[in-house]
């Protein structure tokens, strides 16, 4: 997807929201969690709940890699549901040596054709140039994180001209192996104070912004020190999504959630 139709998508709707399908099967309701089709059938009950909301959705692929052969094959068919106006994210934090990595960029990119792809950056640039070359595709590089062993290397502080953050560092280095075409980076909805300093360095490049809702992030904080003039963010909310009902009536419940999330967004746009 190119950054202009997202864009486009963004303002259309009002909306910069990215519903993350991190659907657990333990948590689905139980009249769908009998069923051998259950998740898929809940993964279609939701996108149809919320595609009118929602600019993005973002699958967790361990979720799915955890049953096996099935839940690739969950995965794949989820992903041809969802509608072509939405950018398909798999959240598959991947990287490794460049050999390695062509064949997750392959796997992911043309086997199953998400529209980008999480990676983690801390094997240098010959790990992420092969999800780089695709066209139309997107690398999102992990920034900083929501979780609390952030600080144990993102956070560290670098001895230098700068004396940036590890994950400053990482920010400002891997911002020029691409371009505003092709990369994102993650920054955890809880880390949101520190989203001023983050667009010193990538003032332009678009955010990816996971932690809003169950993990306590502010919507606000992230708005009023993210968008730029371009709006430049997605902020994903998973589990105050999917399980916002638990019975028959959870695909309403979700849509009413979804909803409340744009209606939140509009008002920063």
């Amino acid at each position: 997807m190119q950054r202009s139709t997202l864009i486009q998508q963004i303002k259309e709707k009002k909306s910069f929201l990215c519903v993350g399908l991190d659907t657990d099967a333990n948590k689905i309701p139980a009249h769908l969690a009998s069923q051998p089709d259950g998740i898929l059938s809940f993964n279609k009950a939701i996108i149809d709940a919320t595609k009118y909301h929602c600019v993005s959705y973002k699958i967790n692929t361990a979720f799915y890699e955890a049953m096996g052969s099935k839940g690739w094959d969950i995965m794949a068919e989820t992903v041809s549901y969802i509608p072509a106006s939405h950018l398909k994210i798999a959240d598959a934090k991947r990287a490794d040596i460049g050999n390695t990595s062509s064949y997750y960029a392959k796997a992911f990119f043309e086997t199953i054709p998400f529209d980008a792809i999480t990676v983690a950056p801390y094997m240098g640039e010959d790990s992420i140039r092969p999800f780089l070359e695709y066209e139309n595709k997107w690398t999102i590089v992990l920034g900083l994180t929501s979780n609390p062993g952030a600080k144990d290397f993102e956070m560290l502080k670098l001895q230098g001209e700068k004396e940036w953050h590890l994950y400053e560092q990482v920010l400002h280095t891997v911002s020029k192996w691409g371009d505003l075409q092709q990369l994102m980076f993650v920054t955890g909805a809880t880390q949101a104070t520190a989203l001023k300093e983050i667009r010193k360095i990538v003032p332009d490049h678009f955010l990816l912004v996971p932690g809003v809702g169950a993990q306590g992030g502010s919507l606000q904080e992230v708005a009023e020190n993210g968008i730029n003039d371009e709006i430049g963010l997605l902020v994903n909310a998973s589990r105050a999504i999917l399980y916002a009902g638990s019975d028959a009536g959870f695909a309403s419940a979700a849509q009413k959630v979804a909803a409340a999330y744009q209606i939140e967004m509009s008002a920063y746009l």
